[in-house]
């Protein structure tokens, strides 16, 4: 967690110049607003981390003398052969070329992202993959 926190402190120093030169050469309150709050966020995500890193007692990824053995087995389970992540991109993609073009646009994508989120759900409930 220490690294991760760095990381997001070192992106926090990094954004204040950026955002401060973006300003002078370009004077566009729009950017110069997104960057100082990328800033502003990575400061806050900087600390929460490294605030909840000196509470625990670390992970065994941060300590240069841990065994493969402590960390946490399972990191959790993702399907190898899933073909319903990809549709539920597509039902995405109808909805949002029904905001461009027309309302039932919206609805056939609402109910094709349905149908697809219902099968990712019972994937593993069903024929070869059943558990």
């Amino acid at each position: 967690m220490k690294i991760g926190g760095w990381i997001f402190a070192l992106a926090a120093i990094l954004f204040v110049p950026l955002a401060v030169i973006y300003w002078y050469f370009s004077r566009d309150p729009v950017g110069t607003t997104a960057l100082a709050m990328s800033a502003g966020l990575a400061v806050i995500v900087a600390f929460y981390v490294l605030y909840t890193d000196r509470r625990l007692s670390g992970l065994p990824e941060d300590r240069k003398m841990a065994e493969v053995d402590e960390a946490d087995p399972e990191y959790g389970f993702f399907s190898p052969h899933s073909w319903w992540p990809l549709m539920i991109g597509l039902g995405s993609f109808i909805i949002a070329l029904g905001l461009i073009f027309a309302v039932w646009v919206i609805v056939f994508g609402a109910a094709f992202l349905l149908v697809a989120l219902v099968g990712w759900l019972f994937e593993y409930y069903r024929r070869d993959f059943a558990q």
